[in-house]
């Protein structure tokens, strides 16, 4: 079954966040755009470098009013110790959410049981807590901050603009499709 449009499941972990310990539930994602922006472990490789692309673009995020959640299997302490002695992970203003548990991991589907870690998945979730767009990518690909957040303007304009939908590569301020019988066969 496809967790599009699905609504997120309940869940209730730790996370760090601005140097403080602080607890997160499914309901903190509703009310305003959210990514949940899984990975698989602190203190790895690939891991660092999309986490700071992040950190180098929470800005932009934010002046969509989205909200960025990273989450991995690790602990909110280390999350932490990460934080502490990583210049990349040092940049991090988001929230990081510790899934020890593993139960958000599994909730998004993401879990990798025989080894307790999350794959690369990447959810962009609405203000009514349903997922909206869903990427997962092998363990030894990196995502792009920009990629995504391009992705973001188009379902924020799709969702702004009933009856309109983004073509491929679609930048905002680009012609948009309004899709119709006129339109059939003419694309």
């Amino acid at each position: 079954m496809s967790l599009i449009n699905s609504e997120i499941k309940p869940f209730k972990a730790t996370a760090f966040k601005n140097g403080k310990f602080i607890d997160v539930t499914d309901a903190d994602l509703k009310g305003k755009w959210s990514v949940v922006f899984f990975y698989p472990a602190d203190f790895t490789f690939v891991c660092p470098t999309e986490l700071e692309d992040l950190a180098d673009n929470y800005a932009e995020f934010q002046k969509l009013g989205v909200e960025i959640y990273s989450v991995s299997t690790d602990t909110h302490f280390c999350h932490k110790a990460w934080h502490d002695t990583s210049p990349a992970i040092g940049k991090i203003n988001y929230t990081m959410i510790g899934d020890p548990t593993l139960a958000i991991s599994r909730n998004f589907e993401v879990l990798i049981e025989e080894v307790g870690l999350a794959d690369r998945g990447t959810f962009v979730v609405d203000p009514d807590g349903k997922i909206q767009i869903v990427e997962i990518t092998a363990g030894g690909v990196g995502r792009d901050a920009k990629e995504l957040l391009r992705k973001i303007k188009a379902v924020q304009y799709v969702a702004a603009h009933p009856g309109e939908v983004c073509p491929a590569k679609w930048q905002e301020g680009e012609k948009t499709l309004a899709p119709s019988l006129d339109l059939v066969g003419k694309i």
